[in-house]
């Protein structure tokens, strides 16, 4: 399985997964468009689409760098025509952007809600419809980073509303497989079985204290590797665990993708996952 030459166009990759990702097609040589709003350093959040694009580049691959804000439509669909026009086409949409607010309805700020909901489900809606002329002609992917759809109230009772715009992306994923098969296009959600240890999770828990409970962003990145490179609508419709999509293509060891390999506290199972 190889990603060489194909397009991908990942959203939120200046840090995080959506940097493994890229990091991880790059080594097939694949193109990269790091799209992102972070153009400029974070001072608690390092990487910018810019410093991203280097890593591409050393890793083997092509970068493009666009800062788009997810929630703006006119970016969008000028950030997707212009890397269409760079690299010829676009195979993979990777919705990797997102927003976190865990609280309930209660104390919830209605901006942040509002925040929520743009960059998680409808910036999905709105990257998929624009990508969608250019995955028309490469019978490509979009892969949603949602979760299964886990009716368990827990998940509802403390945070319904970050629960809510979450889900909203996996239903998509579940809606556009349908609306898309004519298409040849491939549609998937992915979701980490364990908590990663990404700067962002860090920045929300406030330390780095649980992350020897945590996995790597690779094997996200593996994970969403494998789903890539599936051709002719093998895989589709499916809301998949990282754990799980890996373990059905034949990987049975996973302690290397541990932050902590030599602690042996138990890893903590992510949001959604009983």
């Amino acid at each position: 399985m190889s990603l060489q030459g194909k397009t991908l166009f990942i959203t939120g990759a200046s840090r995080g997964i959506g940097r493994e990702i890229a990091l991880r097609a790059a080594r097939d040589g694949a193109n990269i468009v790091i799209a992102a709003k972070s153009a400029e350093p974070h001072p608690k959040l390092p990487g910018t689409i810019y410093s991203v694009a280097e890593e591409v580049e050393a890793a083997g691959g092509k970068a493009l760098a666009l800062q788009v804000d997810v929630r703006d439509e006119v970016a969008v669909h000028q950030a997707l025509a212009q890397a269409n026009q760079h690299f010829g086409g676009i195979d993979a949409l990777v919705n990797n952007a997102g927003a976190i607010k865990l609280t309930g309805v209660q104390h919830i700020e209605l901006k942040r809600f509002d925040l929520m909901h743009q960059i998680n489900t409808r910036a999905v809606l709105l990257c998929s419809q624009a990508a969608l002329p250019y995955l028309k002609k490469s019978a490509g992917h979009i892969l949603n980073l949602s979760p299964p759809l886990n009716l368990a109230t827990q998940w509802f009772a403390q945070y319904s509303p970050y629960t809510l715009t979450k889900y909203g992306m996996s239903m998509l994923t579940l809606g556009m497989s349908e609306e898309f098969k004519n298409y040849g296009i491939s549609v998937n959600s992915l979701w980490p079985q364990t908590m990663i240890a990404t700067a962002a999770i860090e920045f929300q828990l406030g330390s780095r204290e649980s992350f020897k409970h945590a996995r790597t962003p690779a094997i996200m990145a593996d994970a969403a590797h494998v789903i890539l490179s599936s051709a002719n609508r093998s895989l589709t419709g499916r809301l998949l665990i990282d754990e799980e999509i890996l373990r059905e293509n034949g990987v049975t060891e996973f302690e290397h993708y541990r932050f902590a390999p030599d602690s042996n506290d138990k890893l903590m199972p992510d949001l959604f996952i009983d």
